[in-house]
């Protein structure tokens, strides 16, 4: 597993081939296999490809549009913006999206009481644990794979376009990796660890 996470990258060019569905469903198992708080296993998978995936490119099309156009929902972010629409270039070619909705989520505008906010500090702990599971599997099958939270930007149009119970948290395209990144740097041991004995 060591291998998997040393040789792990964010993968931003795909080929066009596409996975056997053994090993997509292989890489959900390890997903569904993480820990979670309480045991809560906060997550729901939606697999999408085909046609399906015009669909959903055109929803956070959509969204980047309407981000654009002065209706935003980041308007603190818009710097980001062209880095988002070149990562719907890339969802464009990766053969499957996987998007990750939490069933127990609460809305982004809900306001929070203490308790629900740990509730849901727990579950993205919970959720980032399946989403590390499935990018190593990915990995260890030779596929490749990118974590987007761009899809924020499109937030309203994708929760729509999925149409399921609870918040989008996040997505992942895995495909066959056309490309073959660097190590990007990582922060040294002395600057992020703290002994205490």
């Amino acid at each position: 597993m060591l291998k998997s996470i040393s040789n792990r990258r964010s993968i931003r060019k795909f080929k066009a081939t596409s996975i056997p569905k053994e090993m997509v469903e292989e890489i959900l198992n390890a997903g569904r296999l993480a820990p979670s708080s309480k045991n809560r296993q906060p997550w729901k998978f939606t697999v999408v490809s085909g046609q399906s995936k015009n669909e959903m490119l055109l929803s956070m099309e959509q969204g980047l549009l309407r981000e654009r156009g002065g209706l935003s929902l980041l308007p603190n972010s818009k710097q980001h913006l062209a880095a988002a629409e070149y990562t719907l270039e890339i969802m464009k070619q990766a053969p499957i999206t996987v998007f990750v909705t939490n069933p127990l989520g609460i809305e982004l505008s809900d306001r929070l009481n203490q308790e629900d906010r740990i509730y849901e500090i727990c579950n993205a702990q919970s959720i980032g644990a399946a989403m590390e599971n499935m990018t190593l599997t990915a990995t260890e099958l030779g596929l490749g794979s990118l974590w987007i939270c761009d899809i924020y930007f499109a937030y309203e149009e994708l929760s729509r376009w999925l149409s399921t119970e609870g918040t989008l948290v996040a997505a992942m395209s895995f495909g066959h990796p056309d490309e073959c990144p660097r190590p990007r740097p990582r922060k040294s041991m002395e600057d992020i660890v703290e002994w205490r004995m």
